[in-house]
């Protein structure tokens, strides 16, 4: 899902750690102004960050945009937000969420023609002994380029 016009906002770092990533789609959010110029003054936070099917939808739950400094209204930084996905996609992935041990996590937030889309991930949760496994695997390759 690389696009040359695509600016990177934010990202969730600590996805591809915790996760196995199956499955990425592409959603736009439903946002109120003064949040989208928070966004594009890089103010929001994807750590905490998980999405939802909830009947015919798809919600994003803990999402933190810091509220713009000029706004007149007071929105919440962390309320729950639609995402805009196609009838087909929004099944698809239901379907795929209710094998056990399934998430639906955000990898990102971008810009893409002007618009906000994150990109979403049908995901599955790590071991801790796979996550040790990484660890020492990159320690041993930081080992091995100062040796060579």
């Amino acid at each position: 899902m690389e696009f040359k016009s695509k600016k990177v906002i934010a990202k969730n770092r600590k996805a591809k750690f915790d996760y196995h990533i199956l499955d990425t789609y592409e959603a736009g959010i439903v946002l109120k102004g003064s949040e989208v110029k928070s966004i594009r003054q890089g103010k929001v936070s994807l750590s905490d960050a998980f999405a939802q099917v909830v009947g015919r939808e798809i919600f994003i739950f803990n999402m933190h945009i810091s509220p713009y400094e000029k706004a007149q209204e007071g929105l919440d930084s962390k309320r729950d937000r639609k995402l805009l996905l196609k009838k087909s996609e929004i099944r698809k992935i239901d379907g795929k969420l209710k094998n056990k041990g399934l998430t639906l996590i955000p990898l990102e937030v971008y810009l893409k023609k002007n618009l906000v889309k994150i990109a979403l991930a049908v995901a599955k949760g790590k071991k801790e002994y796979e996550k040790r496994g990484k660890i020492i695997e990159k320690e041993q390759r930081r080992e091995m380029k100062k040796y060579i």
